[in-house]
C-alpha cells in the first residue's frame, strides 16, 4: 500500500507562487508515475500536471502551461509541483496520484494511490 501525504498549500494572493510536495511511504516511488489534480468548490476534480515514473516525461493541462512545473527527486520519494502566477479560480484542493510505471497521464483511472490533498486558496 503507498501512502502520499501533500504539503506546501495555503493561502497566497493573485500572481504569488505556491510549491507543493507529495512525499510517498515506500521506497519504491521511483516505478511511479506522479500526477497532480485539483478540485475547486462544487467541481469536479481536474487533472494539472503529471510526471512519468522515469522522469523523462511531463504534462500539463492548457491552463497551467508556462506557469506550472512538476519534478520529482526520486532519492527522497517525493514529486512536487511549482505553482507560479496563481490564479482566483485555481483555488480548490490539490491531491497527487502516484500510478505504477505510468506515462504522465492526465486520467484518474492510470493512478492507484492518492493522497488527502492540500488546499490552496488564491485570493483576488
Amino acid at each position: 500500500q503507498v501512502q502520499l501525504v501533500e504539503s506546501g498549500g495555503g493561502l497566497v494572493q493573485a500572481g504569488g507562487s505556491l510549491r507543493l510536495s507529495c512525499v510517498a511511504s515506500i521506497s519504491s516511488f521511483n516505478t511511479y508515475a506522479t500526477g497532480w489534480f485539483r478540485q475547486a468548490p462544487g467541481k469536479e476534480r481536474e487533472f494539472v500536471a503529471a510526471i512519468s515514473w522515469i522522469g523523462a516525461n511531463t504534462n500539463y493541462a492548457d491552463s497551467v502551461k508556462g506557469r506550472f512545473t512538476i519534478s520529482r527527486d526520486n532519492a527522497k520519494n517525493a514529486a512536487y509541483l511549482q505553482m507560479n502566477d496563481l490564479k482566483p479560480e485555481e483555488t480548490g484542493v490539490y491531491y497527487c496520484a502516484a500510478g505504477r510505471y505510468g506515462l504522465g497521464s492526465e486520467r484518474e483511472s492510470s493512478y492507484n494511490y492518492w493522497g488527502q490533498g492540500t488546499q490552496v486558496t488564491v485570493s483576488s
